[in-house]
């Protein structure tokens, strides 16, 4: 249990000291004194408030109508006090809380996505779900209850300090007999909210503790299923081609299956939390006027001095009370805390893998060639896919590979690009080289179709003029009007077009190696051949390499290499002449 504790504060310190001690210290820290400060400010009025109490119904039970008006007045100023603090507390606390937001998400898009990590992760760690949401709400969560929570917390104390000695003043000596002895309680009050709260708190934590695995559960689940309707929506045409709707809809209805009956569970559970923490904070309502009613009705305190003891010692037993009011905020906490630790670890984790395996490197060198040494490609699972090879891809000898399916084409251009950990030996790259690669299915964004041209450059790094003749020379004249055009094109444009998309885009970056995988395979034989051609006239000094089966383009490269792949044994790469 310690042990669990401590690993648990261990990981929240590694969650949350980073952006304290980030560039934004200074500010951070400082707004943070303000919020601070203004919480002291809320209990310093509370405390203020509570004497009020005593000396408003004291003015009242006297008849005092003098005293009455000046109480009212004097309840203005701290009703008006109470409202600015309260407002600019809340303005300043969530002005923090985008603020660190801001910070951890820039933080962690950075180590997510530099060094190609993300990709990792879905090679070697499928058991990292979702870190979209993870990044977009899981942080939201992380900021806001890690800020209201520690606030609440500190709020609580410092109202227990102030409270408690007010309260153990007008509690009084309570005095009994047991058994012919004198027992004599000073400041009993404080002692039985104590006692009432503290077995409040075991019972609520007894009750509430199986709902931080329940909402960590929820919030995988919730995501699964959100991703579930994101991929159904940007695969729609797949899935009307294949009439798939039903198999779909059974998919979707398992996930959300998941969502209802784990939220099923959450709500049991809560039910009996919200029983006990209900009649709990009933009965603390009337509690303090039972257990002083004997000194009011006996004249020892006026009613001033029973509401005021009825006021501190509902302040006493609310920061008492404080863990049981905030259980479920804190179990939702816990469990957003353990999403991202996880979610860092296995960042960490990638991170570690590539410092330290060999893999397969990219390096460069003076040269001008692309060449692989002792370069041997595995899977995942660590079995061999092509075994040992040494080889030269020589500049301006364009290259088809071919092979057959799964005998590792598409895996050895990863390698090639530098963003395959599997395996061994080395890549050099020429030093200084603008490279491109096309994948089969090229990546186009949401966004203008200008936007699409110069990915991965930064919008506008074309003229219109120039992304019009690539459009032109890739057979897409009809879309030269439609630069400006915001869509989502992934899902407007056929294969064929966003294939020759992919082509326009390396018209225009113009690169020295041009890698394609399939790039051209929706295409027909003729428009395919008039795309080669193309790109070897406007791109003159470039050298492209192909993963190909059609036997057409082998008219357009002057060297073939051939994967050889039989049954279970790693497959070989060899030149065809």
């Amino acid at each position: 249990m310690f042990r669990k504790t401590r690993l648990f504060l261990a990981d929240l310190w590694a969650l949350t000291r980073p952006y304290w001690y980030s560039e934004e210290r200074w500010s951070a820290r400082g707004l943070l004194v303000v919020i601070v400060a203004l919480n002291l400010g809320l209990v310093y009025v509370n405390v203020l408030i509570n004497q009020w109490n005593n000396d408003f119904y004291n003015a009242l039970q006297n008849m005092d109508k003098a005293a009455f008006f000046q109480q009212l007045i004097k309840f203005g100023w701290l009703a008006a006090a109470f409202i600015v603090i309260a407002v600019y507390q809340l303005y300043l606390n969530q002005m923090l809380q985008i603020r660190w937001r801001r910070w951890l998400t820039n933080h962690y898009l950075a180590n997510w996505i530099g060094n190609r990590t993300y990709y990792q992760l879905q090679l070697r760690d499928r058991g990292t779900d979702n870190p979209d949401q993870r990044i977009a709400d899981d942080l939201k969560e992380f900021c806001d209850k890690t800020l209201n929570l520690s606030l609440g917390l500190m709020s609580a104390v410092v109202t227990l300090c102030s409270f408690v000695s007010i309260l153990w003043m007008l509690s009084g000596m309570l005095s009994f007999t047991f058994n012919g002895i004198q027992i004599d309680i000073p400041g009993y009050m404080v002692w039985v909210a104590l006692v009432y709260a503290i077995g409040g708190s075991v019972i609520v934590h007894f009750i509430g503790r199986p709902l931080i695995g329940l909402n960590f559960s929820q919030q995988k689940f919730e995501a699964n299923f959100r991703f579930s309707l994101v991929r159904f929506r940007e695969n729609s045409e797949s899935i009307a081609l294949y009439a798939g709707e039903p198999d779909e809809i059974r998919g979707l209805k398992l996930r959300f299956g998941d969502v209802m009956t784990n939220w099923w569970a959450i709500m049991k559970r809560q039910k009996t939390l919200t029983w006990f923490r209900s009649g709990y904070n009933q009965t603390a309502i009337i509690f303090p006027f039972v257990v002083a009613a004997p000194r009011y009705f006996a004249g020892s305190i006026q009613l001033g001095g029973l509401m005021q003891i009825s006021s501190a010692f509902g302040q006493v037993q609310d920061a008492l009370s404080w863990f049981i009011n905030a259980y479920t905020q804190l179990a939702e906490w816990r469990a957003t805390v353990d999403r991202l630790t996880t979610f860092s670890s296995a960042i960490s984790s990638a991170q570690q893998f590539s410092r330290t395996e060999a893999g397969i490197s990219v390096a460069t060198d003076d040269g001008t060639d692309y060449l692989a040494r002792g370069v041997s490609v595995s899977l995942p699972d660590g079995n061999p896919l092509l075994a040992s090879f040494d080889t030269a891809l020589k500049a301006g000898e364009s290259v088809l590979i071919t092979g057959p399916s799964g005998s590792g084409k598409s895996t050895l251009f990863r390698a090639f690009a530098g963003i395959w950990p599997f395996g061994q030996g080395t890549v050099f790259k020429p030093r200084g080289a603008r490279v491109l690669f096309l994948p089969q299915r090229p990546y186009l964004t949401i966004g203008t179709l200008g936007e699409q041209l110069c990915y991965p450059a930064a919008p506008g790094a074309y003229t219109d003029e120039e992304m019009r003749a690539a459009l032109i020379a890739c057979h897409l004249p009809h879309m030269t009007t439609r630069l400006d055009e915001n869509q989502h094109w992934a899902q407007l444009l056929s294969g064929g077009e966003q294939q020759r998309i992919a082509f326009a885009r390396a018209v225009l970056h113009n690169p020295d190696w041009l890698f394609m995988d399939e790039a051209s395979s929706a295409l027909d034989e003729a428009t395919e051949s008039d795309l080669y051609r193309m790109l070897q006239e406007r791109l003159p000094r470039c050298t492209i390499v192909s993963i190909g089966h059609r036997a057409n383009l082998i008219q357009f490269h002057r060297r073939r290499l051939v994967i050889r792949k039989q049954g279970p044994e790693p497959g070989n790469v060899a030149w065809m002449t």
